[in-house]
């Protein structure tokens, strides 16, 4: 519990078999960790049996897609603090302590992998993955008029179970372009939201997208493909994305009137 809120962490897992036991027990010695879950999705063979004997929970998710993957993450988890990790040695447990004391303040705590004094020796964060993400958030961040932005692909974040309802209804991406979707979601909620400096080290193994770099190419056109199409699609259609916390002023005092006191 954080602040007499259940916190969750998910992780996804396509091709963590070799460390994902090890995140699992980082986050166990974490007091404020009370709900694990594994989301399965078409993993390499004998990552269920890494899992095995952990306190995380194991769900498999069969759509194949990092979205996918998360989404399902999503609608298993229990707490009132959503975070996500990836379990591929790229990431410390311990940032979890960074997201939790900022979601005391906003409603969305995004990781950022850009940061050079965080990016470890080792690390896949050449320059065309830095200033490729950089460059997809300075265009999110202009067009949306938000808070700083300075990485749209790190899978690090928290989320209060509040917001989560209000975005959840929009998602459309099942891909690895994920991540995009959630950030522009919550910005155009007008949620409150920041992007915090994490650790990015060495992976165990290789990625299936960002260590090929064609596949990292198309997914930096697909995340710009998408910013593009939310913006547009805004200002089309102004109340397309709207939440439960942006109704119309005289909606939400008609929705308070009918609430019990």
């Amino acid at each position: 519990m954080w602040q007499g809120q259940k916190v969750s962490v998910i992780l996804p897992t396509y091709n963590e078999r070799e460390s994902i036991r090890q995140m699992v027990l980082d986050l166990e010695a974490i007091e404020y960790v009370d709900e694990i879950i594994v989301v399965n999705n078409n993993a390499a063979e004998g990552t269920s049996e890494e899992v095995a004997g952990t306190t995380a929970v194991e769900h498999f998710e069969t759509i194949q897609g990092y979205g996918a993957a998360i989404q399902r993450g999503f609608k298993e988890s229990s707490g009132d603090l959503i975070a996500l990790f990836e379990p591929d040695g790229t990431f410390v447990a311990r940032d979890l302590f960074k997201l939790l004391a900022y979601s005391e303040d906003f409603d969305v705590v995004y990781g950022s992998r850009t940061v050079k004094e965080f990016i470890w020796q080792g690390a896949n964060m050449g320059i065309f993955l830095k200033w490729g993400n950089y460059a997809v958030a300075k265009l999110m961040e202009f067009l949306f008029n938000t808070t700083s932005l300075t990485d749209v692909g790190c899978t690090v974040r928290c989320i209060n179970r509040t917001t989560l309802n209000e975005i959840s209804p929009h998602f459309t991406v099942q891909g690895s372009f994920f991540g995009p979707e959630m950030m522009v979601l919550t910005i155009l909620q007008k949620h409150r939201v920041v992007q915090i400096p994490v650790n990015y080290t060495k992976r165990v193994g290789t990625s299936s997208v960002t260590g090929n770099p064609v596949k990292a190419f198309v997914l930096g056109l697909q995340m710009i493909w998408l910013v593009l199409r939310y913006r547009t699609l805004s200002w089309v259609f102004p109340g397309k994305f709207r939440g439960a916390n942006n109704l119309p002023q005289d909606h939400q005092d008609a929705q308070s009137e009918s609430k019990p006191h």
